[in-house]
């Protein structure tokens, strides 16, 4: 892929961590064409080749940015990520980016209207923004079911704008991702073991490591009661805020935690301890993609 989350990986590499997923249940699947220009949607494609779809919840997207220069631009970039994924229908088809709300979104609606999508979903988007669309919408009737945004420990922005208690309250879906940022809030990684160079995460979290194991100190004091990993912790506090954390996974061990993570209840001292340790760091996490929610 491009290096932004890590190494790269083949079908045969994700197979085990694949089949532990759905052995477990863990079955919704989240890609975009924009991975790897298509490379993460041919592997997935080829893991789940043999599955039957209605066991599966596959969630790819629309990126403006790579927009075709043509009026069937989205058509297009949908029809390709289904004979990648091998697949007649996406289960939740997501508007990656804001960045012309008033000319991409009327586009998602007639592939909603003819079948090819089930639900709609928008990815960091503001609560503006969210409402605009909604809007547009509105008028072919169709709903947005899911809102897709970084969220974690180290960014609440989602939570502090309102839209956390929009979608709760308009019984939207959020979808929480980078909640473990892209493994700093995973415990392996320190000042002191920073992130491997060569990568985006390396150059984006190893100069603000110092800061980060004091809010993973905390986290572990936390994970200690619970006789869980700091990974399962950051996660569960995602979960215990209504969310749905979206995991990268690439060992069969990883999964078995994120198992084991859904049967962690959290309390709101501890909830409220490990955010209060996060925002007293004053940092951002909010990466070249994305913004800052308000």
């Amino acid at each position: 892929m491009d290096g932004t989350f890590g190494n790269s990986y083949s079908v045969e590499s994700l197979r085990p961590v694949y089949d532990a997923a759905m052995k477990n249940g863990l079955n919704l699947w989240d890609t975009a064409f924009v991975y790897g220009m298509g490379t993460s949607e041919k592997i997935l494609g080829e893991l789940i080749r043999d599955t039957s779809k209605d066991e599966l919840i596959i969630s790819t997207k629309f990126t403006p940015q790579c927009d075709d220069g043509t009026p069937e631009t989205m058509r297009h970039m949908i029809d390709g990520s289904k004979e990648r994924l091998g697949i007649d229908v996406v289960d939740v088809y997501w508007i990656h980016n804001p960045m012309d709300v008033e000319k991409y979104t009327p586009m998602i609606a007639p592939l909603f209207k003819s079948g090819q999508i089930r639900q709609v979903g928008l990815s960091n988007h503001s609560l503006a923004e969210i409402k605009r669309a909604e809007e547009i919408l509105a008028k072919e009737g169709v709903k947005v079911s899911a809102i897709q945004n970084h969220f974690s420990l180290l960014n609440r922005s989602s939570e502090k704008s309102g839209i956390l208690e929009y979608c709760k309250q308009n019984k939207m879906d959020f979808y929480a991702y980078m909640v473990l940022e892209q493994g700093a809030l995973g415990g392996k990684y320190s000042a002191s073991n920073p992130f491997p160079a060569g990568s985006d995460r390396a150059n984006t979290y190893n100069p603000m490591m110092e800061k980060i194991d004091q809010l993973n100190k905390v986290i572990k004091v936390v994970a200690d009661k619970y006789n869980a990993s700091i990974a399962q912790i950051a996660t569960a506090w995602a979960i215990g805020k209504g969310t749905l954390p979206i995991i990268g996974v690439t060992k069969v061990s990883q999964v078995e935690e994120a198992v084991k993570t859904a049967s962690i209840n959290l309390t709101a001292d501890e909830i409220k301890l490990m955010e209060n340790t996060a925002d007293k760091l004053g940092l951002s996490t909010i990466r070249y993609w994305e913004k800052e929610m308000k």
